[in-house]
């Protein structure tokens, strides 16, 4: 009789016939009540991925230093249709490159000199699925 490893206690299990796409929590924490890690699934996960991708700027992650994104540093330029463009591709290219589950449809950035950001619009869809995804992310300077 094969003894229960201690990874089955946090492992879910599903059926193996579906498409599933999931991450885990950045703080990979144990569900409460259940015991299992929490993760996202489908949409929240590719969703959670490209945020991750955008909020990363390169050369931040040790040993993966090309993944990730500039924007950040766009955002202390002046606010002109010039810098939504450099945005917008920066934003397509690391879509492009780094996450393979989104098909990208377009990418809209809009100055808000008033506020000092831009308000991003991604429209994407998932690979396994047919609806179309969009997000908004507001993007401010920290300083």
């Amino acid at each position: 009789m094969a003894l229960p490893k201690v990874a089955d206690r946090y492992t879910a299990r599903r059926p193996r016939n579906e498409d599933l796409y999931s991450d885990f929590l950045v703080n990979i924490n144990a569900h409460p009540d259940n015991g299992q890690i929490v993760t996202y699934k489908n949409e929240e996960a590719v969703i959670s991925s490209i945020k991750n991708l955008l909020f990363t700027n390169k050369y931040e992650r040790l040993f993966q230093p090309e993944i990730g994104s500039n924007i950040q540093r766009l955002l202390f330029e002046p606010i002109s249709p010039q810098t939504e463009v450099d945005i917008v591709n920066e934003i397509k290219e690391t879509i492009e490159n780094y996450e393979p589950r989104a098909n990208l449809l377009d990418v809209i950035a809009s100055g808000d000199p008033d506020n000092n950001s831009y308000l991003i619009t991604i429209s994407f869809y998932i690979t396994s699925a047919e609806n179309v995804t969009t997000i908004n992310i507001p993007l401010y300077r920290v300083r």
